[in-house]
């Protein structure tokens, strides 16, 4: 049984991309669905799709770019099951300048750090991703 669902998520996704897969499974929760669907919206996942047989799933396709380079070059778990890190709309700084993004868990949903500090909302400091 994996404890942290969100690291596992992540990691998947990144170790897909490094082998050169197209397609990642992972177990639904409407947490993971939110995170997936807030990296698709950022560029980072080409598709996401729940599957509607029970035990549900939620697919994920990756994205490349035109040379065949995953767009996830690498992730950077902040918040973890033992140590939860929660930050103001003010701290929720940029990632490599701008170049990756910063995903939060708020009041208002899942939202990235650009997103935060248009919005003024701080929250869970769940993860980097560039």
């Amino acid at each position: 049984m994996v404890t942290d669902r969100v690291g596992d998520f992540i990691i998947r996704l990144k170790n897909a991309g490094a082998i050169g897969n197209t397609n990642v499974s992972v177990p639904h929760s409407k947490h993971i669905e939110a995170i997936a669907f807030k990296l698709k919206e950022l560029g980072y996942v080409q598709d996401v799709e729940v599957t509607k047989k029970t035990p549900k799933t939620i697919e994920v396709t990756l994205k490349y770019d035109e040379r065949g380079n995953h767009r996830i070059r690498d992730v950077k778990r902040i918040s973890k099951p033992g140590r939860r890190l929660y930050v103001p709309a003010t701290e929720a700084h940029q990632v490599k300048n701008g170049l990756g993004a910063r995903i939060l868990s708020t009041p208002k949903g899942v939202l990235s750090d650009r997103e935060a500090r248009k919005v003024r909302v701080g929250g869970e400091n769940l993860f980097e991703i560039w």
